[in-house]
């Protein structure tokens, strides 16, 4: 499973890199908005910091309008991967971003009907939003589940993409699901590595070295 950091923040970006923990980034305009400075700057900054995909979205709601927008985020750096909404404009516009051969992102993927038309438009990812459904009392990891059903029934090539997530709970369910790829926060992250035992196990043993 590819892990994305979730972030717009280089320093967050480094402190996983380090780990040697994570295959790109997600960023969205929510994101870019905390960071101070220029948005195409800090973009081009990550694209430099990681080799794998940079996704980046679209603000545009018109299909071309966000085709124009396609075609200066791809200038930025060769690993952006543009991130569009599935509304009926994001699908036309993930159709013809696929026949250009840029990669794309279909964001805000609460349905399984969303990510299959997403896919069949040639979308390289779906991200559907599992913390988002959970948050509405549905069960987003039943949609991760879903698609990596569908996804194998017609031997789709699009990746299934586990987005707003939570908790190390549910990093788990979608690598047991079999994700393709999963994004979330360097919290998160950094959740992953911890163990009450592990702590416990590390102070006995320093504990008995000192005795030595």
């Amino acid at each position: 499973m590819k892990i994305f950091l979730d972030t717009a923040n280089i320093e967050q970006i480094r402190q996983a890199k380090a780990l040697g923990a994570i295959d790109g980034v997600t960023t969205n305009p929510s994101l870019l908005s905390r960071e101070k400075g220029d948005w195409k700057k800090i973009v081009r900054q990550i694209c430099k910091e990681i080799e794998g995909p940079v996704s980046v979205e679209v603000i545009s709601t018109e299909s071309p309008a966000m085709l124009t927008e396609a075609r200066d985020l791809v200038k930025i750096g060769p690993n952006i991967v543009v991130k569009v909404p599935v509304t009926l404009e994001g699908l036309k516009t993930i159709k013809e971003l696929h026949l250009r051969g840029i990669e794309t992102n279909a964001t805000l993927v609460f349905s399984a009907n969303q990510a299959l038309l997403a896919a069949k438009a040639g979308a390289s990812y779906v991200s559907p939003f599992v913390g988002w459904l959970d948050d509405v009392g549905q069960d987003g990891m039943q949609l991760v589940q879903d698609l990596m059903s569908i996804f194998r029934n017609y031997d789709l090539s699009t990746q299934v993409l586990a987005a707003s997530i939570r908790n190390s709970s549910q990093f788990f369910q979608a690598a047991l699901l079999g994700a393709d790829a999963i994004t979330l926060p360097l919290s998160v992250l950094l959740d992953l590595a911890k163990h009450p035992l592990t702590d416990i196990g590390l102070a006995s043993f320093l504990a008995d070295w000192a005795k030595k």
